[in-house]
């Protein structure tokens, strides 16, 4: 595992973190593998760990806080999120900041999480969708000062929406956000226009999330993959998204070098840029956790190859399925 430096907090994280929303309320969720997944990460240097509330209401951060009891003798990094009160990911222009992140609402889900974590402070605090509209609305300003100031929490942090990666610049500029966590992979590279130059300025650690595009970039999909009732992805990957992510995914796959594969190259794509801190696949299986920590240790991809690839963007604007 190589390690980067998060952001202003001066962290030193792996590269490769550990997401954990497929842990929880995922069809195929088995417990049991999802204990060795996790301990497998810390075996290999996997010390950053990202969850949240609403994976399974609590349950994923439940399992974070069991494994950092497990490991006193190592510095594990816990980022969670809090849920939007209207329980609607994502969020929408029209959404006022009393319908989603209350002040009162902000405090209840920090301290639920310490709860269901077991720990004395959450390293970074997350709001779990946003809107640049709240930038200057100091109520949330002052519970996320108040919670610093009482050392309940370490950094605060904004998760952005699916294909809106400027809907966050206003409030990075307000100097209150240590990170920034968005979608960024060989398909969404829209970050790099505006919001990585400015968390570069700023001092703003990226987490880059969705990193296999859902699942696209693994090699897995088909264009007759069908997913369980009740799991998400079987909304993205409906007739409007699926058979055109199937037609990139073929046109990117003459470039997988041939000692490697298409979610490794994924993944070093990702990471042979700079500005990222951390990337977050999920990991169900002690499996896909070797096999993402090895992409780290192969270094990232020839500069070449990156070129080629950055051909390959794909400029969307979010939809009713893209949540």
């Amino acid at each position: 595992m190589r390690y980067r430096t998060f952001g202003r907090l001066g962290w030193r994280v792996g590269e490769v973190g550990y997401g954990m929303w497929g842990l929880a309320g995922w069809t195929g969720s088995d417990d049991d593998l999802t204990r060795q997944a996790l301990e497998e990460a810390v075996r290999l240097g996997c010390n950053f760990f990202d969850t949240a509330w609403a994976y399974g209401g609590g349950v994923s951060e439940r399992f974070l806080g069991g494994l950092v009891r497990a490991h006193p003798e190592q510095r594990l990094y816990c980022a969670t999120k809090i849920p939007p009160k209207n329980l609607t990911w994502p969020s929408r222009a029209e959404f006022t900041l009393d319908e989603v992140f209350p002040p009162d609402h902000i405090r209840r889900y920090a301290e639920s999480s310490l709860e269901n974590l077991g720990i004395d402070a959450i390293d970074l605090l997350q709001f779990h969708v946003w809107e640049d509209a709240w930038a200057q609305d100091t109520r949330w300003q002052r519970v996320i000062e108040d919670l610093k100031r009482q050392r309940l929490i370490g950094g605060v942090g904004i998760s952005v929406n699916r294909w809106e990666p400027e809907n966050g610049l206003a409030t990075l500029r307000t100097g209150l956000i240590d990170a920034v966590q968005v979608i960024y992979n060989i398909f969404d590279q829209a970050p790099e226009d505006e919001l990585f130059p400015l968390c570069r300025e700023l001092g703003v650690a990226v987490i880059a999330r969705v990193p296999f595009d859902e699942g696209s970039l693994t090699g897995h999909l088909t264009r007759d993959t069908t997913f369980p009732r009740g799991d998400f992805r079987g909304l993205y990957f409906g007739p409007e998204n699926l058979g055109a992510t199937m037609d990139r995914v073929d046109a990117l796959t003459p470039l997988v070098p041939s000692d490697s594969t298409l979610p490794e190259m994924a993944l070093r794509f990702i990471l042979a840029n700079e500005d990222v801190a951390t990337v977050i696949p999920g990991m169900r299986r002690p499996a896909h956790v070797q096999a993402n920590i090895a992409a780290s240790d192969l270094g990232p991809l020839d500069s070449s190859l990156v070129t080629k690839l950055r051909e390959h963007r794909w400029d969307r604007r979010p939809t009713s399925w893209s949540l």
